[in-house]
C-alpha cells in the first residue's frame, strides 16, 4: 500500500510573463505554492496553486502547520479519502480562498503519485473522454492594450488555428468597450468566437446595457459579469439575455456551482482547479455540469486543465494563458490551437528542478 511518508511545501515566485489588467486588478506575479509527497514505496507526487501576487504565504503556513502533518500514512490510491481527511482538518476556515488553495495543492500532489503509481497520465486516470483539447486565446485581450494592437493580435490568433480570443472589458467609458469590440469583429469577420470578461466589474444595469451592446456583435460568453457573490443577479442577467453567461473563476466550492447552475444563474463553469480545492472537486464539478448539460471551461492553469478537459465529456475548451514556462522544461506542444493532453504518467508537468531552486522564496 502506497502511502505517504514525508511532505513538504515550498514557495515559488514567477514573474509574469506578459503585462496582464483586467477591469478590476493586475497579475503582478504567481506566488507558486507547491506541495511534494514522498511515499512508503518511493513513489513521488508533485502539486501546486496559486495566487496572483498576494497571499501566497498564509497559504503555505496553513500547509506547513496544519494539513501536511495530516496527511502522512494517507494512501495516495484514494484521493477521496486524502481530500475529505484535509478538509476536516480545516472546519474553521472553509469554505475560502486560502483552505481552497492549500487544499489543491496536497490534491493535486496526491493525484500525480496516483498517476504515477498505476503508470497513466491524469487525463486518462481521470476520465479519458478525448484526449485532445481546442484552446483560446486570451494573452492579446488585457484591458490595457490600445485597439489597433488589440485588433492585431486578434487577427494573428486567427491566423494561427485558435479557437477564439477574449477580450476584457470594464473600461471606465463603456464606449471604449464598445469601440474595441466592433473593431475585432468587424476585422476577424463573423464566425471567429469572441469571448467578453468584465471580471465582476458591472452592476446588474450595465450588465444589462452591454449585453444589449454584444449581442448584434456575435458573442461566445460573457464571464464574470457581476460580483461572483450575488447569484440572484446572474440569474436576472442570464433570463434577459441569449449570450451564455460563464462564471468560475471567482467560486472556491462544488456547492456555490451548484447554486449557480440550479438557480439557472450560469450557462457555462469555468473551474479553477487550484481555487476550488483540486482535481478531486474539480470533477465532481464537471460532473454536475454534464447532468445539466453545461460545458466546462476552466480558468487560467492551461497546464493542468488540458488533461482534466480531456477527461471529461463536457469539456469544451482551455484557456491558452502561458505562466510555468519559467519552471517547466517543455512547452504544451499546440499546433493549429490544438493540443493532445500530456501521455507521461503524472499530472503531465516538465518541471525544471533548478530553475524551481532559483526562484524559491520560502
Amino acid at each position: 500500500m502506497p502511502v505517504i511518508t514525508a511532505a513538504r511545501a515550498t514557495l515559488v515566485d514567477i514573474p509574469v510573463e506578459s503585462v496582464r489588467t483586467d477591469a478590476i486588478q493586475a497579475f503582478l506575479k504567481q506566488e507558486t505554492i507547491v506541495v511534494d509527497l514522498t511515499t512508503d514505496d518511493g513513489t513521488p507526487g508533485r502539486g501546486y496553486a496559486y495566487t496572483i501576487g498576494t497571499g501566497g504565504r498564509a497559504v503555505l503556513a496553513m500547509l506547513r502547520e496544519h494539513l501536511l502533518p495530516a496527511i502522512i500514512g494517507e494512501d495516495i490510491r484514494r484521493p477521496e479519502r486524502v481530500w475529505r481527511h484535509t478538509l476536516s482538518q480545516t472546519r474553521a476556515t472553509s469554505i475560502g480562498a486560502i483552505t481552497s488553495l492549500a487544499l489543491a495543492a496536497i490534491d493535486t500532489a496526491v493525484w500525480d503519485a496516483r498517476c504515477r503509481h498505476a503508470g497513466e497520465p491524469l487525463w486518462r486516470l481521470a476520465g479519458g473522454a478525448e484526449p485532445e483539447v481546442r484552446l483560446y486565446d486570451t494573452e492579446g485581450g488585457w484591458l490595457h492594450i490600445d485597439t489597433d494592437t488589440l485588433v492585431q493580435n486578434v487577427m494573428a490568433a486567427r491566423a494561427g488555428g485558435w479557437h477564439g480570443s477574449k477580450i476584457k472589458v470594464g473600461s471606465a467609458s463603456a464606449r471604449r468597450d464598445e469601440e474595441r469590440l466592433h473593431a475585432v469583429r468587424d476585422a476577424v469577420g463573423p464566425d471567429y468566437p469572441i469571448m467578453v470578461d468584465a471580471n465582476q466589474s458591472l452592476s446588474l444595469a450595465d450588465a444589462r446595457a452591454l449585453a444589449r451592446v454584444l449581442e448584434p456583435i456575435g458573442i461566445t460568453w460573457l464571464e464574470e459579469p457581476l460580483p461572483s457573490d450575488d447569484v440572484t443577479a446572474h440569474a436576472r442577467l442570464t433570463e434577459s439575455t441569449g449570450i451564455p453567461i460563464a462564471v468560475g473563476e471567482s467560486l472556491y466550492s462544488v456547492g456555490q456551482f451548484a447554486e449557480y447552475l440550479t438557480r439557472g444563474a450560469a450557462t457555462i463553469v469555468q473551474p479553477d482547479v487550484a481555487r476550488v480545492g483540486g482535481i478531486t472537486p474539480w470533477l465532481k464539478i464537471a460532473h454536475l455540469a454534464e447532468t445539466l448539460n453545461t460545458p466546462v471551461c476552466p480558468h487560467f492553469l492551461m497546464e493542468l486543465h488540458v488533461s482534466l478537459v480531456a477527461a471529461v465529456p463536457n469539456g469544451r475548451i482551455v484557456e491558452f494563458i502561458p505562466q510555468l514556462r519559467a519552471i517547466t522544461r517543455t512547452d504544451l506542444p499546440v499546433t493549429g490551437g490544438r493540443v493532445v493532453a500530456p501521455e507521461e504518467p503524472g499530472i503531465g508537468i516538465d518541471w525544471d528542478e533548478d530553475a524551481m531552486d532559483d526562484l524559491r522564496v520560502a
